[in-house]
């Protein structure tokens, strides 16, 4: 691990603090204009997002039905009741979307798979970084509201689902995480450039409170008229 990581993951809480836990749950609200383009309804009630924090799992609940969940590996999505039964399954989901655009409708196994990886690569930032298989160089700093975000460039493992393979991290003067530059690549590979702030720290670990993924443009400005994805937090406990 290079010095600048090892910077960023002691300013998150540092590494043997991460350690100490195996998960992370939070109450969540989100929006934004992709779950429209989808053909998805999205409300604004709460609900609550359980991640594994060293093997890629996440549920959120309620889902569809107020007694169902969602069970999320990158081999395999479902849908299940409180107690275990499979209402849906979908094994190998990545392959599911071969051929999707932006506004390619999403049906509720979908859903279940994108919020499962991106939650996973969100509640899990930056500490996978030190997991085995992600590689990473730092980049060119970019400028955000006259302060210098120093750049991280990371090539996921091809066992971890996320967006796409190869992402770009930015942070800020007190190297917290600001910003999240990836592909969609489940919806057409469109660009985002996700915005990250509100941090506040939990059992001893820098965790945000707000989220807010816009389409990116070719000169890697925000298009800020174009939200895609809001996400808010609440009540974060790590066990």
């Amino acid at each position: 691990m290079n010095e600048f990581v090892k910077r960023v993951l002691d300013a998150h809480g540092g590494l043997a603090r991460f350690r100490q836990f195996n998960t992370v749950q939070v109450d969540v609200v989100s929006g934004g204009g992709l779950w429209p383009l989808k053909g998805l309804i999205q409300d604004s009630n709460t609900r609550t997002m359980t991640v594994a924090l060293h093997e890629e799992f996440a549920s959120v609940t309620p889902f569809g039905q107020p007694n169902w969940r969602t069970n999320f590996r990158p081999e395999r999505v479902a849908i299940e009741t409180l107690d275990g039964e499979v209402v849906k399954e979908l094994s190998d989901p990545r392959v599911s979307f071969d051929g999707h655009t932006m506004n390619t409708p999403w049906n509720p196994l979908h859903r279940a798979y994108f919020n499962g990886y991106a939650m996973w690569t969100y509640l899990t930032s930056p500490f996978f970084l030190a997991m085995p298989g992600f590689e990473m160089e730092e980049i060119a700093a970019i400028e955000e509201d006259g302060e210098q975000w120093r750049g991280l460039r990371v090539r996921f493992p091809k066992h971890i689902a996320s967006h796409c393979e190869v992402q770009d991290f930015y942070f800020g003067p007190d190297l917290l995480l600001r910003r999240h530059d990836y592909q969609v690549d489940v919806a057409g590979s469109f660009p985002a450039a996700q915005y990250i702030d509100g941090h506040i720290e939990v059992q001893g670990l820098m965790m945000p409170t707000r989220r807010r993924a816009y389409l990116r443009g070719p000169d890697m400005k925000a298009v800020r008229d174009l939200l895609m994805v809001s996400i808010d937090f609440e009540g974060y406990v790590f066990t």
